[in-house]
C-alpha cells in the first residue's frame, strides 16, 4: 500500500539521514519515478523533505521534523531490539513489512540511536534449527484464531506412541519453545494441560465461550511446567570409554555428556566419560550407534542389553 511506503521512506531518512532516489527505489522494490511521486505526496501532505543537488546530494528530512519514543531508557532499548526470529513472527501471522527494528530505530532520540544501531547490527536472534523443517503448524492460525477470542477449541491430537485422542480444551497461550510451538490450554475440570503443536493433527474452533482464569500468568506457569517436568525425568549415569576421534562430536552439544574423566589414564586412544540418560534404552542406543568406537563400562548390568540388541541387528542382515 502507498501509505506503508510512504512512512517506509520517512522511517529510512530519519535512520539515514540522507538517500539517493536509487537508494530508496531499491530498498522499497519499486521505480525511481515511484519514488518521485512519492516525495511530491510528502510534500504536499506537509512533510519537510528535502532534495540536495550534486554527487554527495539525495533525499533528507528537515532537521526539525524528529518523532521520539519517549520514558525509555538505553537499556530497555537495547532489549526491544531483541526480537523473535523472522520465522516465529510468520507463524503468528505478523508481516512487518520493513524491518520493525529500523522503526525503532527512528523513534530513538539522536542520543540514543547511534548505540541502539551499535547493539542492533550485532545481535541476531534465530531461534530455528540448521536444517528447516517441513513441520508448517497447519493448525497454528485456527489455535490462535480461538485464542483471541476466548473460545474452545476441539482437536485431533497425536499421542507419542502414535494413537489420537479427540479432546475439548480452552486456549490459555501459545510458547515458543526451540523451534517448536506449545499450546497451554486448560480442560473442563480446570486442570492445566501443554500440547505441542505439531501433533495437532486438526484443530476448529468452537462457538463456545470460556472466561480466561483471571490469576493465569503463561511466563510463570511455563517455567513451573518446564522444572517439574525436567524433575520428573530419571536419570541414568553411565560410564563408557570412547576413542578420542570422536570426542569433538560427543561434546558437541551437552545433552548427554555429563564429565569428561581427562584425569584417568587413557588406553589404546580410549577416554573415558561419564554419560547422563533417561532410559535404559536410550543409552543402549547411543552406545551402538557409535559402533566399536565407543564400549559401555558400568552399568555392568547393561553390557548383556547392549550385547543382545547388537545380536538383534546381525541377525536381521544376515
Amino acid at each position: 500500500m502507498r501509505a506503508d511506503r510512504l512512512l517506509s521512506i520517512m522511517i529510512l531518512l530519519q535512520n539515514h539521514e540522507m538517500m539517493t532516489t536509487k537508494e530508496l527505489a531499491r530498498k522499497l522494490e519499486v521505480s525511481e519515478r515511484t519514488i518521485l511521486r512519492d516525495m511530491d505526496a510528502l510534500s504536499i501532505s506537509g512533510v519537510p523533505v528535502a532534495a540536495d543537488r550534486g554527487k554527495t546530494g539525495g533525499w533528507r528530512l528537515m532537521d526539525h521534523f524528529k518523532s521520539y519514543l519517549s520514558g525509555l531508557k538505553l537499556e530497555d532499548t537495547k532489549a526491544l531490539f531483541l526480537l523473535p526470529s523472522e520465522q516465529m513472527m510468520k507463524d503468528l501471522g505478523v508481516n512487518t513489512g520493513l524491518d520493525i527494528r529500523q522503526k525503532l530505530l527512528a523513534s530513538l532520540p539522536d542520543s540514543s540511536k547511534s548505540e541502539a544501531r551499535h547493539y542492533m547490527d550485532k545481535v541476531y536472534m534465530d531461534t530455528g534449527t540448521w536444517k528447516p523443517s517441513e513441520d508448517k503448524n497447519k493448525a497454528l492460525l485456527t489455535i490462535q484464531k480461538a485464542l483471541w477470542e476466548d473460545t474452545k477449541l476441539t482437536i485431533d491430537y497425536q499421542k507419542t506412541d502414535g494413537t489420537h485422542s479427540q479432546r475439548v480444551i480452552c486456549p490459555l497461550g501459545l510458547v515458543a519453545k526451540g523451534s517448536s510451538w506449545y499450546l497451554i490450554a486448560m480442560n473442563d475440570e480446570g486442570d492445566y494441560r501443554n500440547f505441542k503443536v505439531s501433533r495437532i493433527m486438526k484443530a476448529e474452533v468452537t462457538a463456545e465461550e470460556f472466561t480466561r482464569p483471571a490469576r493465569f500468568d503463561l511466563a510463570e506457569y511455563w517455567k513451573q511446567s518446564k522444572l517439574n517436568f525436567a524433575e520428573s525425568l530419571p536419570t541414568l549415569e553411565v560410564k563408557v570409554l570412547a576413542h578420542s576421534s570422536i570426542i569433538g562430536r560427543l561434546t558437541l552439544t551437552d545433552r548427554f555428556v555429563e564429565k569428561i574423566d581427562e584425569h584417568l589414564p587413557v588406553e589404546d586412544e580410549m577416554v573415558s566419560l561419564t554419560l547422563s540418560f533417561n532410559t535404559e534404552q536410550e543409552a543402549v542406543e547411543y552406545v551402538l550407534g557409535y559402533g566399536g568406537a565407543m564400549k559401555l563400562v558400568q552399568p555392568e548390568y547393561l553390557i548383556e542389553k547392549v550385547v543382545q540388541q547388537a545380536k538383534a541387528v546381525i541377525a536381521m542382515y544376515e
